[in-house]
């Protein structure tokens, strides 16, 4: 036998595997084979069942939050805010989880009345909706600044409505301090408050002989100046991000409102805190006070709003803002947003029943749908990280017409296309859509009222997606369209 065969048979053998056959080797390439089987998450990672009740909870919380907000954001702009409204859109200049895509460039232009001006200013029956409405804010929030502002204003809502009540005998015996107590607490700071909250409480817990009284009702004045200090700060926040947003678009206003004195300081002097008499009305948004006041010509509404804000002085009846009002409370779907692109009805001779009836502009409140196109030139350079532009999907336009005269002929629309444009035909530029007047007409008292729209094929089809409808019922003329989609062969 071959020596070298003998010595390789007689020799030592391989050494002992020290991992599992079946365990990840190297191959040639010095590359680690991985086992084909994925690893599976430990159980801790996955969400039990009350705790998915929980995130549920927190998720509808947050949206219902969100539209909340959204709702007052709209009524400021169209010049019939609550109480409650002009509070929460102070919330737009601090609120770090706001989501900025509902803001309009033209909210910054829009002066409302400072915090404490809004409480001072209302009844008790006001006062009493108002805590309500505030206090489902304060139990929504989760951000702890907003939640401070929220407690803040409760302070100050409760504090206001005990002294529009009548006073008894114990009320009326602790009233007699009230000077030494605004003397006393007038001048401090948020944080000489705190520390002289701490020193009242500590006293009366204390086993020492102290006119309680007098103790307890500095302490009850000492929290609502607190919660004025806190305001106070809030709104100088407010005021400085106000003024740099300001600085870009009207720098005019911004050095006005720079030099304006702020109202909601804890000094009782300098804010209206001493009336027990509420004002007539609230304060309107185009007189703010304070660090929110106009401090120069109110400017120009914003395109598309001039509707809106001319609407407060209008005699709209009640059934007309019953009907506006349940058609706002309906909110805003998906992709949808508020349409107010209103034109000026041209070339309309003066009704024949105009001596009989004031002709009036019906009121309306109408949304536009917006979304993506993912045609073939949008598949191609853009995804879901980077979508392409929005562009208009459809129309739903609500216009109210409660008081029409003679209520067997409905209201009806017609198309207007300008230029001699036909349909089908397009002047438009290139990348553009061509546009086209819808014209609302409807009997006395009502005039005529135009939109302008983009120009194109109407989606006529029932099916529930597609939401087609044209109806007038209960005096609201609905008209819910959606423009059809273009699909393009291979």
């Amino acid at each position: 036998m071959d020596p070298a065969r003998r010595a390789m048979i007689n020799g030592r053998g391989s050494p002992p595997r020290q991992n599992s056959i079946t365990s990840p080797r190297r191959d040639p390439n010095n590359r680690i084979t991985k086992p084909s089987r994925p690893t599976s998450k430990p159980p801790s990672t996955y969400l039990t069942q009350d705790e998915q009740a929980r995130k549920f909870v927190a998720d509808e919380d947050k949206f219902v939050l969100k539209q909340s907000k959204k709702k007052a954001d709209i009524r400021v702009r169209e010049g019939r805010a609550k109480p409650i409204d002009l509070l929460a859109f102070n919330l737009r200049y601090f609120d770090t989880e706001r989501y900025v895509f509902d803001d309009q460039e033209s909210d910054v232009e829009i002066d409302v009345p400072a915090p404490v001006a809004v409480v001072e200013g209302l009844d008790l029956p006001q006062l009493e909706d108002l805590d309500g409405e505030i206090a489902s804010y304060h139990t929504l929030e989760t951000t702890g600044r907003n939640r401070d502002y929220w407690t803040a204003l409760q302070a100050l809502c409760s504090h206001r409505r005990q002294k529009l009540k009548p006073m008894g005998a114990e009320e009326r015996a602790v009233s007699s301090v009230s000077a030494d107590v605004d003397k006393i607490l007038g001048p401090k700071s948020l944080e000489q408050l705190e520390k002289l909250e701490g020193q009242i409480r500590t006293k009366l817990r204390s086993d020492e002989a102290v006119d309680t009284d007098y103790w307890g009702q500095l302490l009850k004045s000492l929290l609502v100046y607190k919660a004025k200090a806190k305001l106070k700060i809030i709104c100088e926040e407010i005021k400085e991000t106000r003024i740099k947003e300001l600085r870009e678009k009207n720098p005019e206003k911004a050095n006005a409102l720079a030099s304006s004195h702020s109202t909601t300081s804890a000094n009782p002097q300098d804010a209206p805190a001493s009336s027990t008499q509420p004002s007539s009305v609230i304060p309107p948004i185009s007189t703010g006070v304070g660090a929110f006041a106009a401090a120069a010509a109110a400017p120009a509404p914003a395109p598309g709003a001039a509707r809106f804000s001319a609407a407060a002085g209008e005699d709209f009846s009640q059934a007309t803002k019953a009907l506006y009002e349940r058609e706002v409370a309906r909110g805003f779907g998906e992709n949808e947003e508020i349409f107010t692109a209103e034109e000026i009805v041209t070339g309309v001779a003066k009704p024949q029943w105009a001596d009989k009836h004031r002709p009036r502009k019906p009121r309306y409140f109408n949304r536009v749908q917006m979304g993506y196109e993912w045609n073939k030139y949008n598949q191609t350079h853009y995804d879901i990280d980077n979508p392409p532009p929005k562009v208009v999907q459809g129309y739903k336009f609500n216009i109210f017409y409660p008081d029409l005269i003679d209520k067997t002929k409905a209201p009806t629309f017609k198309i207007i296309r300008e230029h001699g444009r036909r349909r089908g035909e397009s002047f438009a530029a290139a990348g553009e859509e061509d546009t086209c007047l819808i014209r609302f007409i409807a009997g006395p008292p009502y005039e005529d009222i135009a939109f302008r729209i983009v120009d194109r094929e109407w989606d006529y089809s029932a099916k529930k997606d597609r939401g087609f409808k044209s109806s007038f019922d209960k005096g609201i003329l609905q008209l819910h369209f959606q423009f059809k989609k273009i699909y393009y062969r291979k």
